[in-house]
């Protein structure tokens, strides 16, 4: 019937709304070759906080995974080191945070703590 049709059509158009708003996870490693691919939209990568830096909430620090390393620039305080993170962000090639030059970073928007 057309009543069937019309909510499959909409049905489908909420899905695919839905799939968008959920950030592709990646490696580092894929980033980092590929940074074209990735700038400007919302990925997630998951790994090892190596290192950080960071006062008052905001900071940056390093995750890292199996294919190589990423600066992480937080709002939300830094996690601990040895934390195992999912980082949700936008990916930027050529961050500069508090007068350092990170290479490319995320913009954390969300944070999924193991």
């Amino acid at each position: 019937s057309m009543k069937t049709r019309i909510f499959a059509s909409v049905l489908l158009l909420a899905c695919t709304v839905f799939f968008t708003a959920c950030p592709q996870e990646t490696t580092i490693g894929r980033l980092n070759a590929d940074p074209a691919r990735y700038r400007g939209k919302e990925v997630l990568v998951i790994g090892t906080v190596t290192n950080s830096f960071g006062a008052l909430g905001q900071g940056a620090y390093e995750l890292s995974d199996e294919t190589g390393k990423l600066w992480v620039v937080t709002q939300r305080g830094v996690p601990a080191k040895g934390a195992r993170v999912g980082a949700v962000g936008k990916y930027i090639h050529g961050m500069t945070w508090a007068g350092r030059n990170l290479g490319s970073a995320l913009e954390e928007t969300d944070r999924k703590v193991r």
